[in-house]
């Protein structure tokens, strides 16, 4: 009896270090299939909300952003395996049009479509055709074009540059707690279409945090004749795509102030009122 309920407080003791489904699963589901799936959620982060109230452009400038690629070459890390799929999203291009369109609530920014231009001109020639069939004279509009383009991409990832812990243990009863730190670093550079210069250029970092903890017992109980032996443990990453685009919403944070002070753009001056509806 007394071996059962060392093995009770110690797994009721442990429960709460495991994190739980939210309170947002079906509780019928879970019973059913003994599993929850926790809905799909809309990230903001710090650098989302400084880019949502951010003060609006006097003029919004038009800018493309033809590629910006995972240029660190990283690959995911496992022990005693050779991984080839990549540390960093390859996606980095949506991230940083998401940004752009959502710095000052869509009040910064005209963003041309590059990325998928040959789409884009594909169904312009299909519409360009189709009404030349129905004999309509309305023609389609030309396309913008960008007076910058914003180049660049994720430039470094370094793994493991700060790691640690620390435990204790007092008869055959420890705790311990481990910690790691990377570092994703991204370069975003505004190029001039009509000359070619290089005119703004930011680079931002941003720390990805890996915590792990938990405790174990191993003790000889009953006039030593029975072994207890528990391990108990969480880890939590954080995410390297969501660090990533909390980077990148730094750099056009950063590339909007640099072209304020360049006097390539101005951001509008704010009143009183606006300030205050602001905070």
């Amino acid at each position: 009896m007394r071996l059962l309920g060392i093995v009770a407080l110690l797994l009721v003791t442990g429960c709460a270090s495991v994190p739980m489904p939210n309170d947002s699963c079906s509780t019928k589901f879970a019973q059913e299939f003994g599993e929850c799936k926790e809905a799909p959620e809309i990230i903001q982060l710090p650098t989302y909300e400084q880019l949502l109230n951010f003060p609006p452009a006097e003029v919004m400038p038009v800018v493309a952003v033809y590629k910006f690629q995972d240029l660190t070459g990283q690959r995911k890390r496992r022990d005693n395996l050779a991984d080839f799929s990549t540390a960093i999203t390859q996606g980095s291009e949506a991230l940083l049009i998401d940004a752009l369109k959502t710095a000052g609530g869509g009040t910064w920014f005209r963003v041309v479509e590059r990325t998928g231009l040959d789409h884009l001109v594909r169904e312009r020639q299909i519409v360009r055709s189709t009404r030349e069939e129905n004999d309509n004279d309305k023609g389609i509009q030309p396309l913008l074009f960008a007076g910058i383009i914003l180049e660049g991409g994720v430039i470094g990832y370094d793994s493991n540059i700060e790691s640690g812990g620390r435990g204790a243990r007092t008869l055959g009863i420890g705790h311990q707690s481990q910690y790691r730190r990377d570092v994703v670093t991204v370069s975003l550079r505004g190029i001039s279409t009509l000359t070619g210069e290089i005119l703004l250029n930011v680079q931002t970092q941003k720390t990805i945090l890996s915590v792990g903890g938990g405790f174990d017992v191993f003790k000889f109980v009953d006039m030593d004749t029975q072994l207890v032996e528990i391990e108990d443990g969480v880890a939590e990453n954080e995410s390297v795509t969501v660090a990533t685009r909390a980077a990148i919403e730094a750099a056009v944070v950063a590339i909007i102030i640099q072209g304020d002070e360049r006097g390539y753009w101005n951001i509008q001056e704010q009143t009183g009122d606006e300030s205050e509806e602001t905070k």
